[in-house]
């Protein structure tokens, strides 16, 4: 099992990298992302502070530790050359942080995000279909969140992603250790926005393919 959106004190979260990785594994995740939020103020501290964290973190460890980054209310022109700077610093996991209902995120984020480099379209509230869409033809990853709030628009976002076709992921988003659920109530809390067994473990092949791990 895999969750490729969470965050630790880099950000707003209240762990250290280790100690992410540490209650993830003991939870029984194979994969991590750590993904704190970043604009033009902190984008360099973040990066460098990751990719040290990662480089550092041990190959024999029990659970693979990604460095990622969340781009979060940015300005919409700032979602290309921020997405584009961090890939080329050699972050893997990219996530923009989506137009939740439950903050008053810029309209057109959406769009904006997916136009640019990154791999996680999170928590996209009521997205369009024709930013489903967008999500589909650039093979971007929309969010199923555990997150509270954030969790609000998961039936309507798998309803009209099923629809169209579009790539889901499953994420906490965890911010503390509350956050972080077993990877079996995660798969509860997606089944009951509408996502039947056949369909997760679709999801969770796309998820682990697009990490290198078939």
């Amino acid at each position: 099992m895999l969750d490729l959106h969470t965050h630790s004190l880099l950000s707003d979260g209240v762990l250290l990298p280790s100690e992410v990785a540490v209650r993830y594994a003991a939870c029984g995740y194979k994969t991590i992302a750590i993904t704190d939020h970043a604009d033009y103020s902190n984008i360099d501290y973040n990066i460098q502070a990751i990719l040290k964290f990662t480089q550092h973190w041990p190959k024999t460890s029990k659970i693979k530790v990604l460095p990622g980054i969340e781009l979060t209310h940015l300005p919409l022109s700032q979602f290309k050359p921020l997405a584009k700077y961090a890939r080329d610093c050699g972050i893997k996991v990219i996530v923009a942080h989506g137009e939740t209902t439950a903050e008053p995120v810029a309209k057109g984020t959406n769009k904006a995000a997916l136009e640019a480099d990154i791999d996680i379209l999170a928590h996209p509230g009521l997205i369009s279909d024709a930013e489903i869409l967008l999500a589909k033809k650039r093979d971007i990853f929309l969010e199923v969140t555990s997150r509270h709030n954030h969790s609000e628009t998961n039936s309507y976002l798998v309803e009209h992603a099923l629809k169209i076709g579009a790539k889901l992921i499953l994420n906490n988003d965890s911010h503390t250790p509350d956050d972080i659920i077993a990877p079996e109530e995660l798969a509860g809390m997606a089944r009951r926005c509408g996502l039947n067994q056949q369909e997760l473990n679709k999801i969770y092949k796309e998820v682990s393919k697009s990490v290198g791990h078939v």
